[in-house]
């Protein structure tokens, strides 16, 4: 018997992908804690907003999602996600981070939406 494993092949878009995927979570816990008073509800929203992030990606996102969704869903949690870290930092006065963030997660999404769909 021989096993054939399905071999997944990972382009330089995926691991852009996942650092947006990251910066973004990061970007999200930064705005709770820098645009929120401390102790409360900075602390709250600092790790309240990229849980839930993570949550939200995590269940319809993922490539291992529990909820299925078709390729538009999918580009709505992500236009979600990915929208609420460029909003966020806007709302740090940092406009130049928040474009330069949406314009490049939004060419990765295009490119990789393109792929699901063909």
């Amino acid at each position: 018997m021989t096993s054939q494993r399905e071999e997944v092949k990972i382009g330089p878009n995926d691991i852009l992908r996942f650092v947006l995927e990251l910066f973004a979570f990061v970007s999200l816990g930064l705005w709770g804690f820098l645009a929120w008073p401390l102790p409360w509800p900075g602390v709250l929203i600092g790790i309240g907003a990229p849980v839930l992030a993570i949550l939200v990606w995590a269940l319809f996102r993922s490539p291992k999602a529990v909820f299925r969704l078709d390729p538009f869903g999918k580009a709505i949690i992500e236009i979600f996600v990915f929208g609420a870290a460029a909003l966020a930092w806007w709302d740090l006065g940092q406009p130049i981070v928040a474009v330069v963030f949406a314009v490049v997660a939004t060419a990765s999404g295009v490119i990789s939406g393109r792929r699901e769909l063909s």
